[in-house]
């Protein structure tokens, strides 16, 4: 049995503004092993961690990124909040470390004197140490301890320079001091405290990047920042779909494996069927997509962490403010490419609570990854791989068609909440421009996989429970085998009569128009607990046989002539009308909890499924009449 880790001495808070190496430290301090919750009330991560020190171990806790003390969103509250022990649930913390970006130092010193001004014992970590002496900076260690009277320890953190010295001070906590000299209360006096101070410790001066200036003088450009940045984002969503194909065929073809595996070792009957078509090709629904959500997150975080991701939410911030967002809501709806959980999660940093209202209420409408399958299905059974321009297939053009029609309904949904329901001024946007680096890959890859387990754990779980739900609806009433039949012509009198078939027709009314008939509806009712389960769904109703990942199978059942009725289930117009359904409709069991769940209100979640799913009923309806 595991001993019982030894209680932690004290409780340290890291504090620091965003990009200053904070997170990076935590990681190294405390073996990358964390605990991520949420504070009481909120929806703000909370973290927090054991670091062993050579006097014994100390609790860390790593607070959200902020500039000052005059908290402007929610996640910068907390974090004056915890340090002033006004946080429920959270005791005040025994000392602080204010993390600070050593070449940013000038504009860190106004922020490092609001936390001294607190009265907690106190150090000070500077970070980027290397990078300020490849630029050619220097600064004045001891003459900076004097003056502050507080403890200095300079670091690199993605190297472990300098971890082991903070490690030691840590553990030395009781002897930190308070500061000796503090500037009078007031922003004026703090930023001339700061200017007086940078002139006694500053030996040389930071020589500007030339490189850094040639790249923002394109990057920030009105014309070419925005041209750079689109073909960023359709490289960005060439490399995720090419990268992330032979990972999710291989996932696919375990899942289909084992699935077999089980129907060949296990006895015929309904515990192998639950087990092979409920849970595991359920639960496998979900687990091969997780290439493409860990390889377009790695992509954000790298962008994010090297500088590029703040210069684009400088870029799109004059589209944002056209229809009444700012530039941080541009984040929130490019992480929901991979999926709208983690980009309604992401809205948390927005200040404006109207801003991040509208932008939860359409973050659903952008393009995850859960549609593609869906996407992929119809666009290539019926679109044809005619050539538009060179490489370029009509069936490539519809793709991406479909993707700037979630993204433009989106932006002008956006729009009209900002002008009507949501109406509002519009707040400055503001940033820090982070110097260009080379991103910690170890960093990426842990922000990464906490990003899967937390996929994993609020989707997998719904997906479980929603995909043996179906395979109960499909497989009861149970009908009598007769000696007449084949085991198709079974399975297909089976699924005619259950649970399932019956809930079909019962919609049948309200698709009828886009010419769908019950099995299509059987679909789409499996396809609101995620949205991929169509496909495997479409495979049992229409009693196909074979792998439901062979997409063009499954086509060729879609434009087959019914023995019965001599129509196919699907014919090109209702095709289309179903993508377009698929572009607007919130069929998302995982992303209503989450908007109830970040608005505090089950209303908001309401209105969100009702909106869009109506938005995707009626432009499906004139998408059929159009292409009928």
């Amino acid at each position: 049995m595991t001993p019982p880790s030894p209680t932690p001495r004290a409780r340290i808070a890291l504090i620091g503004s965003p990009n200053s190496g904070k997170t990076t430290l935590f990681n190294a301090l405390t073996g990358m092993r964390g605990k991520t919750g949420n504070y009481p009330g909120v929806t703000v991560d909370r973290r927090v961690g054991q670091a062993p020190t050579p006097h014994g171990p100390v609790a860390l806790v790593d607070l959200p990124g902020t500039y000052s003390l005059h908290a402007i969103s929610e996640d910068e509250a907390v974090a004056v909040k915890v340090l002033r022990g006004e946080m429920e649930g959270e005791s005040q913390p025994d000392a602080v470390a204010i993390i600070a970006d050593a070449t940013t130092l000038e504009r860190s010193l106004p922020f490092i004197a609001e936390v001294l001004q607190a009265g907690l014992r106190t150090c000070l970590v500077l970070t980027m140490v290397d990078e300020l002496k490849a630029r050619g900076g220097e600064i004045d260690i001891m003459e900076l301890r004097r003056e502050l009277g507080i403890a200095v320890i300079p670091v690199v953190g993605n190297k472990g320079i300098g971890v082991d010295d903070l490690r030691d001070q840590l553990g030395r906590h009781d002897s930190w001091g308070m500061a000796r000299e503090l500037p009078e209360k007031g922003t004026e006096a703090r930023f001339a405290w700061a200017d007086a101070l940078l002139q006694k410790i500053t030996r040389k001066n930071l020589s500007d990047s030339k490189l850094t200036k040639r790249l923002d003088s394109i990057l920030l450009h009105p014309l070419w920042g925005g041209l750079v940045f689109f073909t960023f984002v359709l490289l960005f969503f060439q490399a995720i779909f090419s990268w992330a194909a032979p990972a999710m065929d291989a996932l696919s073809g375990g899942v289909e494996a084992i699935a077999d595996w089980l129907v060949a070792v296990m006895p015929s009957g309904w515990g192998t069927s639950l087990l092979a078509d409920g849970i595991v090709r359920g639960v496998g629904a979900v687990v091969v997509f997780i290439p493409q959500i860990a390889l377009l997150f790695a992509l954000i975080f790298f962008f994010e962490a090297c500088g590029y991701m703040a210069r684009a939410a400088f870029v799109m911030d004059r589209l944002m403010g056209w229809v009444g967002l700012e530039g941080r809501c541009f984040i929130s709806l490019l992480s929901s490419y991979a999926c709208a959980v983690p980009g309604i999660l992401a809205t948390r940093t927005i200040p404006s609570p109207r801003d991040r209202l509208a932008t939860v209420l359409v973050a659903p409408l952008m393009t995850c990854s859960a549609r593609l399958p869906v996407y992929a299905l119809l666009i290539a059974t019926f679109i044809p791989a005619t050539t538009v321009f060179g490489p370029i297939t009509l069936q490539g053009v519809v793709l991406m068609a479909l993707y700037l029609l979630g993204a433009l309904s989106a932006l002008l949904f956006a729009a009209v909440f900002k002008r009507g329901l949501l109406r509002g001024a519009t707040l400055p946007f503001y940033l820090e421009l982070p110097p260009y680096r080379f991103p910690s890959l170890a960093s990426i890859a842990l922000q990464v996989w906490r990003r899967i387990k937390m996929f994993l754990r609020r989707a997998g779980t719904v997906i479980l429970g929603m995909s043996v739900l179906l395979w109960f609806l499909l497989n009861y009433p149970k009908v009598e085998n007769s000696v007449d039949l084949d085991s198709a012509a079974h399975q297909r009198q089976q699924i005619e009569s259950s649970y399932a078939a019956s809930m079909g027709k019962a919609l049948e009314p309200a698709i009828a128009p886009m010419d769908w008939d019950w099995r299509v509806g059987i679909g789409l009712i499996g396809s609101f607990a995620a949205r991929e389960v169509i496909v495997s769904t479409l495979v049992q109703v229409y009693a196909f046989s074979g792998d439901e990942g062979d997409v063009s199978g499954l086509g060729e059942v879609l434009t087959k002539p019914d023995s019965v009725t001599g129509k196919p289930p699907l014919s090109l117009a209702s095709a289309m009308a179903l993508l377009v359904f698929f572009v607007f409709a919130l069929q998302c069991v995982s992303t209503i909890v989450v908007i109830a769940r970040e608005t505090a209100s089950w209303k908001w979640a309401i209105f969100a499924l009702v909106y869009q799913t109506s938005f995707a009923w009626l432009t499906a309806w004139i998408c059929y009449l159009v292409f009928a």
